[in-house]
């Protein structure tokens, strides 16, 4: 693939994340309302058990023809996403959902430090700006007050599976597989919520705009949102990645005021523009890293004009 051709699919890869994040952001007040109704546990079994019907229906084929390897791959990706999904929702029962959405953001501090620890992998200076960038305008936007409880041990733990699974498809995404490795993920996340959810048994939601909801959040913000990012990180460093899907709580936010009645704070302007902020930069140094790497004159042309 050309530089041409890899700084395009970078480019479009930053546009999927970030509609990506826009609809994990939309999910936020409706998860508030059904976990009113049903055990958290259940609506998680219920969600990701349709997501991945709907996934195996739609990319059945493509699941199949995965190597052995990368079945592998894809249910340990699955087993840290499901993991890190029910540590914050267990952790959401016991501290405030601002302060959860703060601990689970850390994730994008969390991303290059594991990178670099894990994979010897050397994280620009300018990209750490960005991440601190980030990580002050999610606490402007979130904290008010801060203690350190069960709820916040479980979330902090949830953001490093959350950072791990993020590493992990920045380390082994594929996109000729973004298809069948996303499934098997979906298969994964569903059966290991069915585990967690079922020696209480399962409750369904009761009502069609309970369901309408589950089959969004299922759907949208399951099945696409899954495939997306799978894709999306075939083509994108994992620390650019985690940088723009801190995006999630300013579009949260957004929704909550003109969907949900909250009303607009100076905290929610300042952080969601510290946050824009870092993406704006992590993406402008990506640009650059592009352009530069397209007007340098291949290596095996350099050695043959010395």
């Amino acid at each position: 693939m050309s530089m041409t051709s890899t700084a395009r699919s970078r480019r479009v890869a930053t546009l999927v994340l970030v509609g990506i994040t826009a609809i994990w952001g939309s999910t936020f007040f409706l998860i508030r309302d059904l976990v009113l109704e049903l055990p958290p546990t259940d609506f998680l079994a219920i969600r990701f058990t349709i997501a991945a019907v709907a996934m195996v229906a739609v990319f059945r084929r493509q699941m199949m023809s995965l190597s052995r390897r990368e079945i592998q791959v894809g249910a340990g990706l699955g087993l840290l996403y499901a993991t890190a999904q029910i540590l914050q929702t267990i952790g959401l029962a016991h501290t405030d959902a601002s302060r959860s959405g703060f601990i689970t953001g850390t994730y994008v501090v969390l991303t290059p430090i594991l990178t670099a620890i894990l994979l010897r992998e050397r994280i620009p200076r300018s990209t750490w700006g960005a991440v601190l960038m980030a990580t002050v305008g999610l606490a402007t936007m979130s904290l008010n007050g801060f203690g350190f409880g069960l709820g916040e041990s479980l979330t902090l733990l949830a953001a490093v599976f959350y950072a791990l699974h993020i590493i992990g498809l920045g380390r082994h995404s594929r996109a000729a597989a973004a298809a069948g490795l996303s499934c098997v993920q979906m298969i994964v996340i569903a059966a290991v919520s069915v585990v967690a959810a079922a020696p209480g048994g399962i409750s369904l939601p009761h009502g069609p705009g309970a369901w309408a909801s589950v089959l969004y959040m299922a759907l949208m913000a399951g099945a696409v949102a899954i495939w997306g990012q799978t894709w999306a990180q075939s083509h994108l460093p994992a620390t650019r990645a985690a940088i723009v899907m801190t995006l999630e709580p300013v579009f949260a936010a957004g929704f909550a005021v003109t969907l949900g009645g909250e009303p607009i704070t100076a905290r929610m302007l300042l952080g969601g523009a510290l946050v824009l902020a870092a993406m704006y930069t992590v993406e402008l140094i990506g640009r650059r890293t592009d352009l530069t790497a397209e007007q340098s004159p291949p290596a095996e042309l350099l050695h043959h004009e010395v």
